[in-house]
């Protein structure tokens, strides 16, 4: 296991073909928040995000947070929600979009593994009920769009030292979920031989 620095948006695709999962990872610059709703918009509704998501991360989020002003929010509590429900977009966010990274809760089902590979993407795990940790990672929230998806609105969030974070599917097309499951099956099927 290694331990990275990265830096978002990528603009070089070998930062991320370079992590391995199980790697740590520390993440610097912009964060970008996403959740069902928007996904929702952009790839089945067809409307095209007013945010560049080229070489971004993303965080599946629907924060907690105080208005200020027209467009202006202050961070409240900021989590991460469950991956899973959101793999169906993981093949156009990297395709149409270039997004590089996505992040969030419980990790990403096998589906996931190959347009992961195949596109250079890596998705990253956190612990789950550390929102409070996390949101003092998140420095300032310096954009929003879609604010009428309230609170699943796109989010721009600049980080710093956001994580340790682990490289749950890597680039390279191993996850893991994949494994940590066969081998769960594998102790279950010993089990069950021992007590027939």
């Amino acid at each position: 296991m290694a331990r990275y620095e990265l830096t978002f948006p990528i603009a070089d695709p070998a930062e991320i073909e370079q992590l391995r999962a199980g790697d740590e990872v520390v993440v610097q610059g912009h964060v970008i928040g996403i959740r069902d709703r928007t996904q929702i918009r952009i790839f089945d509704q067809g409307v095209e995000p007013p945010m560049d998501l080229f070489g971004a991360f993303l965080l599946h989020t629907a924060p907690g947070v105080r208005k200020l002003g027209p467009g202006r929010y202050e961070k409240v509590c900021i989590g991460t929600t469950t991956s899973a429900r959101m793999v169906r977009f993981t093949e156009g966010l990297g395709a149409q979009y270039g997004v590089r990274a996505i992040c969030g809760k419980g990790g990403f089902p096998d589906e996931a593994i190959e347009p992961m590979r195949r596109l250079g993407m890596v998705y990253f795990a956190i612990v789950g009920g550390a929102a409070a940790l996390e949101t003092t990672q998140i420095e300032e929230i310096e954009e929003v769009a879609w604010e009428e998806l309230m609170p699943e609105c796109l989010w721009k969030f600049r980080v710093k030292d956001f994580g340790p974070l682990t490289v749950g599917i890597d680039a390279h097309g191993s996850s893991l979920y994949h494994d940590v499951q066969a081998r769960a099956r594998t102790k279950l099927e010993e089990l069950y031989a021992r007590i027939q």
